[in-house]
């Protein structure tokens, strides 16, 4: 009997260091590598993930899309502006798991990069056990267009957006065709429809006010089609003294994640 016992703890302290090497606690959040494959392609991506009191049950998370200075194969630049500096200075506090794609060199996310940051969204999620219902897309520059394009590919899918100095359609004369969101390009009124398709989205815009590269009448114009529509929760700010760089006052702007992070799809 007495060896029995023995026997009967030493395999259950066995469970349970293997159950501490399979779920490492952590007091702070950290950034990890991983690839995806997709039609024969293997794609390099990010993910941060929450400290371990972030993770009792499934997470809230955010897909990130980064802008076109970010582009490569690397799978790590796309983390060195926009959210990955505000989670390297916020990694013990920041709640919820974030999933950084990169948009590989000459592509767009309005265009053939979509399908990559899906992919690599949907893996993440398996992963780390990302809550279907907490899923939040933002995006910043070539980012922001591709959060207007990835949400009106699938509207039912996040449970709210953050652009950034993003835009719809591309009217100015240096701007890159490719930019513009490809779902409702030969709408008569692009801002019109997307504002309809994703009305019951809720969606807080930002942009700079001297935005030299993507004018900021692009995001006011989202802003008052989603407004004419009667948005369920739509939201502009402008900062008035920012150029093309407003991502660094949007992510340091804590009242957009407490207002995030109360968002769930469906309600």
């Amino acid at each position: 009997m007495r060896l029995a016992v023995r026997f009967a703890f030493a395999s259950l302290l066995l469970i349970l260091l293997s159950a501490c090497q399979t779920m490492p606690t952590s007091t702070t959040g950290e950034f990890v590598s991983r690839e995806v494959a997709l039609d024969g392609k293997t794609y390099r991506y990010q993910v941060f993930v929450p400290a371990s009191r972030f993770r009792t049950g499934e997470v809230p998370t955010v897909l990130f899309l980064n802008g076109s200075g970010e582009r490569g194969s690397d799978g790590v630049k796309q983390t060195m502006a926009g959210l990955g500096p505000y989670l390297r200075q916020h990694a013990a506090d920041f709640p919820a798991l974030v999933v950084f794609p990169q948009a590989p060199e000459d592509t767009e996310w309005t265009e053939d990069a979509g399908p990559i940051a899906f992919a690599t969204l949907a893996a993440a999620m398996r992963e780390f056990k990302g809550d279907p219902a907490r899923v939040y897309l933002t995006g910043m520059s070539m980012g922001g267009y591709g959060t207007w394009e990835l949400a009106l590919q699938q509207p039912t899918r996040f449970a709210a957006l953050v652009p950034i100095c993003g835009g719809v359609t591309v009217d100015w004369t240096d701007a890159r065709p490719g930019l513009r969101a490809h779902t409702v390009a030969n709408a008569a009124d692009p801002f019109a429809a997307t504002a309809q398709r994703l009305k019951d989205v809720p969606v807080w815009i930002f942009h700079g006010g001297k935005d030299d590269v993507v004018p900021p009448s692009q995001s006011r114009r989202m802003d008052a089609a989603l407004k004419a529509v009667g948005a369920h929760d739509a939201r502009y700010t402008e900062f008035p003294d920012a150029n093309h760089n407003s991502w660094d006052a949007t992510y340091a702007y804590a009242p957009m994640w407490d207002w995030l992070f109360v968002q769930r799809r469906g309600r």
